[in-house]
């Protein structure tokens, strides 16, 4: 349980049994767990590591830190690293973003047409899709906006995706968290799971796209109007930022199946995004469509996040949220 701070499963063993027992050097610590004293000792280094406890210099013996004090530190120093990838994200999403800009103006503001493609039409964005996935070779990654997936894109997914899995082609897909509350859609990804793709869900994606072997990808002209088709993206340059887009939602992201881990504040990743979403002062509109939940949601998850902060308003929620160390 204690991984995400970065210590091992059998360390933590070896740190519960001391608490229970802090009378007990390594001897009776190894003798009640059945291990060696070389295996309680390489354990206790990597307490020690952690700052978790200190050995005393004359018996060997452990004694542990006080745990308030050392939690702090160690759950200061992964939420550093989780506000860092974080960041990182927002960067690669800002980046990603400028760059589409330029291709999306018309004939003559970007490259040649052998390196980004405007395809028009619903129907044509469909077909390059399906072409793109009859040839990939190797991999395709796909971002999966909004919640509920429509029942003929699946339908039409479907034997692509079978037919490129029993290829050998990786699939791997982020979705929203909120599609585990549809279930035709949870069923399509326990499906193509079962086959051996991958699914992760991440609270917000920032947008609809696909990449192919790293080589293509296809992302909307406009985000926001699915109308205005698909610029197929062929820069290599581009294609390898859109692929670090992805790689750090996938890393961020929980595996299909699993729980959405809470934070040291009890939050999940969905509840977390919201509290950010109300500290930059976003309407329960705005924030439903970011999370691709209903209104009636993200009105019940605001009270609830309000209630446990104290807060009478959005903006005391806010300041709150900051105080405590939320965001």
């Amino acid at each position: 349980m204690l991984e995400a701070l970065g210590i091992q499963q059998s360390a933590e063993t070896v740190y519960r049994l001391m608490l229970d027992h802090p009378e007990e050097g390594v001897a009776e610590l190894a003798a009640r767990l059945g291990w060696s004293q070389e295996r309680v000792r390489e354990a206790l280094g990597r307490l020690t590591e952690a700052r978790l406890v200190a050995m005393e210099d004359a018996s060997g013996d452990p004694v542990p830190f006080n745990p308030e004090v050392s939690f702090s530190f160690l759950l200061a120093r992964a939420e550093a690293e989780l506000n860092r990838r974080r960041r990182d994200v927002e960067q690669a999403e800002r980046a990603v973003a400028d760059i589409l800009s330029r291709y999306a103006t018309g004939p003559g503001s970007g490259p040649a047409h052998d390196v980004v493609e405007r395809v028009v039409g619903l129907d044509a964005v469909r077909r390059r899709l399906e072409a793109l996935a009859v040839g990939a070779r190797e991999e395709c990654l796909s971002l999966l906006v909004g919640g509920a997936q429509l029942p003929d894109t699946m339908d039409a997914s479907q034997p692509l995706d079978q037919l490129a899995l029993e290829r050998g082609v990786k699939i791997r897909s982020i979705y929203q968290e909120s599609f585990r509350n549809d279930q035709p859609t949870v069923d399509y990804v326990r499906w193509y799971c079962e086959l051996g793709g991958a699914a992760r869900t991440v609270p917000v994606v920032p947008l609809l796209m696909v990449v192919v072997d790293r080589e293509a990808a296809l992302v909307p002209v406009d985000p926001l109007d699915g109308r205005a088709g698909a610029l197929e993206v062929r820069s290599p340059g581009l294609v390898h930022a859109l692929t670090v887009l992805f790689e750090r939602l996938w890393e961020s992201g929980t595996p299909f199946g699993e729980a959405p881990r809470r934070d040291a504040h009890d939050l999940s990743p969905q509840e977390r995004e919201l509290v950010m979403l109300l500290g930059i002062g976003c309407t329960d509109d705005i924030a439903a469509r970011r999370l691709g939940v209903s209104l009636r949601t993200v009105r019940r998850m605001s009270s609830e996040l309000m209630s446990r902060l104290g807060a009478r308003s959005r903006f005391e929620a806010g300041a709150r949220a900051v105080k405590e160390g939320w965001l």
